[in-house]
């Protein structure tokens, strides 16, 4: 991860990080691990949990814990009540500042432990769905820090949501199901910056894809794409793949769901396991593992479905998240974003803020260098040029 080397040289320089406090919840894996060391060695004490119980590696966890000696609360599977105790130890340390994941670990903050909020500087969220929670938590006056929206950095989702989804998501279906995508028909509910990144790599594969949106702009970007549009619930009679990546919850219902082909198989992309009603099937399928990230849903009527990794982050659960060329990039804005908290984070007012532009300049131009490659540069010609209103001179 060269990228994030080249940011760690960054913050050892400024010393902004030594002596925070850093409470983090994000999935912990290999890529993780690297940028909590960096933090660490930029000076900060670090505490790491994971932001799905279901995203683990296990070997990862036990390595930072008894090799790295940095405190990891995670293990793969946990329960519902792990996951919030886990988050609580990540608290005990009493952060400077949060990087969150979904906003599980800034709502913890503000609903349990709301005697850690008055040291909190601020956070940064690496998410399209925390992003708009917190935008929603903004709205009713219940945040109470600063929140750089890592997720609305350019060097994030321009390829973590469209290059790295796509890819790892694509991954942990076939990883789970060992089916062939080409020829099939694939419905992709969303297209976001992870939708589409998600249905330009089924197409690339051979898939035949159908969009879902609710948001006619999107819907019209799809349809010059050279993607079908249809509405969920009739696209989903004919589909053999349903992918989700919305960030909202209920976009394949119990009721949707009995509509579809016999076969099909279901696998979410988006952060929380809602987008499928999971309890829904659960409480009127007969179920059956028949794989290890695989069950199968038979309705009464002796229809068949198949849900991948319990409607949960298919991309981490079945496979191996984002490839680590994404995640450097990623990374690096998100060790960069924590450094500019720590620096200027005492004059931002509590809300949802955009690191400044110039720092994903910043990035890009590491990223170049560690590609080895050359950009132009504008003369001071072109700059006076662009600065004039008087374009004909």
């Amino acid at each position: 991860m060269p990228v994030l080397g080249l940011a760690a040289h960054k913050l050892k320089r400024g010393g902004g990080l030594k002596g925070k406090k850093i409470g983090m919840a994000l999935h912990v894996e290999a890529k993780t691990a690297c940028l909590a060391l960096t933090l660490r060695e930029a000076g900060a004490e670090v505490r790491l949990a994971s932001c799905n119980p279901l995203s683990t590696d296990d070997s990862v966890s036990e390595a930072l814990n008894s090799v790295y000696e940095l405190p990891t609360f995670a293990r793969k599977g946990q329960s519902d009540e792990e996951y919030y105790a886990n988050l609580g130890s990540v608290l005990d340390v009493g952060p400077d500042i949060v990087i969150d994941d979904g906003a599980d670990l800034i709502a913890l903050l503000h609903m349990e432990r709301r005697d850690l909020l008055s040291k909190v500087i601020g956070g940064n969220e690496e998410t399209t769905t925390g992003v708009i929670r917190l935008r929603s938590m903004e709205k009713d006056g219940k945040l109470e820090f600063p929140v750089i929206a890592v997720n609305d950095s350019y060097m994030k989702y321009l390829f973590d949501n469209r290059y790295g989804t796509g890819q790892s998501s694509l991954d942990g279906i076939m990883t789970a199901t060992n089916l062939l995508l080409a020829g099939k028909r694939i419905v992709v509910a969303g297209y976001g910056w992870c939708g589409r990144g998600i249905a330009s790599r089924a197409r690339g594969m051979g898939g035949i894809v159908t969009v879902t949106e609710v948001d006619p702009v999107k819907a019209i970007e799809a349809i010059m794409e050279g993607f079908t549009v249809s509405r969920m619930e009739d696209a989903i009679r004919s589909a053999d793949f349903v992918i989700t990546a919305t960030g909202d919850r209920d976009i394949v219902t119990w009721e949707t769901a009995h509509a579809a082909k016999d076969g099909c198989v279901m696998a979410n992309a988006g952060h929380f396991n809602l987008e499928i009603d999971v309890e829904g099937l659960r409480s009127r399928c007969s179920v059956t593992r028949v794989r290890e990230h695989v069950e199968e849903f038979r309705f009464p009527d002796g229809k068949r479905i198949y849900l991948l990794s319990d409607g949960r982050l298919v991309n981490l659960a079945a496979g191996q998240g984002h490839p680590a060329e994404i995640m450097d990039m990623s990374f690096a804005t998100q060790a960069l974003a924590a450094d500019y908290l720590a620096t200027e984070g005492a004059k931002l007012k509590p809300g949802v803020h955009l690191l400044p532009r110039r720092m994903d300049t910043e990035i890009a131009r590491m990223k170049l260098r560690t590609l080895g490659a050359s950009i132009d540069e504008l003369t001071e010609a072109q700059k006076a040029y662009l600065a004039s209103w008087n374009m004909g001179t």
